[in-house]
């Protein structure tokens, strides 16, 4: 058994990885491959999907769920066109890679951009404060979860604005307020299935306001109007997705598994903090449940510690190449069991 601490695209529950490898085979009498995305059998599909999304995260009346493409990085010009307004002017939180390429993809959009807050001065170590939030502008972009540097927002930041959040590595991990937000978007490939899928949550009150000309693809209201149907799904990716909620929801739902992230998270963390082999890399205040970052206080000693986790069956532990180190993702289908065995692996050295 391998022990798969890979930042994306992630793991599933072996339940869903075995229905999947099924379907692949038999779907109704035709692989989940090759069935039309017009069939009555994959619109159910996806209207399953839907709803088990709203049912998961309690999503309340007055949203669309919809499954696309492109990932948070399309996501990132989809977001500025959509909430766009009469100020064509847009805040954002800069915590690190993602939510600086959604800065650039705001401006690409025609929008005045406002960076109201940044950890940069550190190299996006903590998660900085958010003070004055302007209210001359269209709305206010976070991302919830940094993967590379490994830090995390704790609460929801206040704001009268529409607030608009990338949550692509931490959806799913733990209960959140969707009434607090106008727009969620978030890649499918760390908490919810297979990558090809971009799941957004959207205030229905948004859609169809921007002054901007959106390009067709680009517009939420298109895709609403269709049923997340107004192209080709990505029909797998969809339908392994609906397997995953199926499953987060038989056990426990969000509530759940957010005890056992928790978990997952103190038992390394303890170790990291403990062992004077180890020393963590962001504020503590701010560290992410779902990527561990984590560096050897003595160099001399990578070689060895590189073969013991490889010798131990772990997998993707190596750091970012921007930040190297080592990253420890722990996403919801990682199993207690495999933390154990690289803590086990760290007191060995």
């Amino acid at each position: 058994m391998k022990h798969n601490f890979g930042a994306g695209p992630c793991i599933l529950p072996q339940e869903v990885f075995k229905k999947a490898a099924e379907a692949v085979l038999d779907f109704n009498g035709l692989s989940i491959l090759e069935v039309s995305h017009r069939s009555a059998d994959f619109v159910k599909v996806m209207e399953e999907a839907r709803e088990n999304v709203k049912k998961a995260l309690n999503v309340p009346e007055g949203y669309t769920v919809l499954f696309l493409q492109g990932g948070a990085s399309l996501g990132f010009l989809i977001a500025a066109y959509n909430l766009a307004g009469k100020h064509k002017r847009a805040a954002y939180i800069n915590t690190g890679t993602w939510a600086t390429k959604a800065i650039k993809e705001g401006v690409n959009a025609g929008l005045e951009v406002v960076e109201i807050a940044s950890s940069e001065d550190k190299g996006f170590n903590y998660i900085p404060e958010v003070e004055d939030i302007p209210e001359d502008i269209d709305f206010l972009h976070y991302t919830s979860n940094n993967t590379i540097v490994g830090t995390q927002f704790k609460s929801i930041p206040k704001t009268n604005v529409p607030l608009v959040c990338d949550m692509s590595s931490d959806i799913f991990s733990q209960p959140i307020d969707v009434s607090k937000f106008d727009l969620i978007y978030a890649g499918a490939q760390k908490n919810l299935g297979p990558a090809g899928a971009t799941l957004y949550i959207v205030k229905d009150s948004i859609l169809g306001k921007s002054p901007l000309h959106i390009p067709t693809y680009l517009d939420l209201n298109v895709h609403a109007k269709k049923d997340s149907m107004f192209n080709t799904p990505p029909v797998f990716s969809v339908f392994v997705s609906n397997l995953n909620l199926k499953h987060l929801i038989n056990n426990g739902g969000v509530e759940a598994i957010a005890k056992l992230n928790k978990e997952k998270a103190e038992l390394l963390y303890n170790e990291i903090d403990s062992n004077p082999n180890f020393e963590g890399t962001t504020t503590k205040k701010d560290r992410s449940l779902m990527n561990v970052t984590f560096r050897l206080t003595d160099e001399t000693k990578k070689e060895r510690f590189d073969k013991l986790w490889n010798d131990g069956n772990i997998v993707g532990l190596k750091g970012h190449r921007s930040v190297g180190g080592y990253r420890a993702s722990m996403y919801n289908a990682l199993e207690l069991k495999s933390v154990h065995a690289l803590v086990d692996i760290m007191k060995s050295l």
